[in-house]
């Protein structure tokens, strides 16, 4: 019996695992000119899936939606807010796109203490210079890369749910974002 696309689709994602998710990206952020270039990052990474097939663009899709669930914090979206000046619900999700092309280093170190972005040079040169740090496109990639391959939209996969947040403050409070991202907060505030 041939198993149904749903099936092993399922089957395919079962043993999803992260490392090779930071795999992928460190392997494409070192086959690209300027690591810090979102969209070629993004680029290089397509290509590499769309290499491996669509089971593993289902894997590694799967994969991002538990990092994007663990990187679901107040805290975090509190520095998105100071390092992009505001943060809706999309230009959240979308930080953490950009987030996740940055590496898993620069990954790891946001989400445990989101106040280290202040030491990342593309989020001083972004705060400084009034841009934004966003990538849809990284959060599209399993979905473009799987439709290319196969002609048919990305299937349910066993995607992880958003952890609820922790209570919110208010992100225009200066005072209390000062308190709780002291650097970013510098940053973000204090003139040169």
């Amino acid at each position: 019996m041939r198993p149904t696309a749903e099936r092993s689709a399922r089957a395919s994602v079962a043993g999803v695992n992260p490392t090779e998710l930071w795999d992928f990206v460190e392997t494409a952020r070192d086959e690209v000119e300027d690591p810090t270039d979102t969209d070629a990052v993004v680029e290089a990474l397509a290509a590499q899936l769309a290499e491996r097939g669509p089971e593993d663009v289902l894997a590694f899709d799967a994969a991002l939606s538990h990092l994007l669930a663990d990187s679901y914090t107040t805290d975090l979206w509190a520095a998105a807010y100071l390092v992009n000046g505001g943060a809706s619900d999309d230009g959240f999700d979308y930080f953490r796109g950009w987030l996740v092309a940055q590496g898993r280093d620069t990954f790891e170190s946001a989400v445990g203490e989101p106040d280290s972005l202040a030491d990342v040079p593309a989020v001083r040169a972004a705060m400084a210079a009034g841009e934004e740090l966003e990538s849809e496109a990284m959060l599209a990639v399993a979905w473009d890369v799987y439709e290319s391959l196969t002609g048919d939209e990305l299937p349910d996969t066993d995607r992880a749910a958003l952890p609820q947040l922790e209570a919110m403050w208010d992100f225009d409070d200066e005072h209390e974002m000062r308190v709780r991202l002291p650097r970013l907060a510098a940053l973000a505030y204090d003139e040169d």
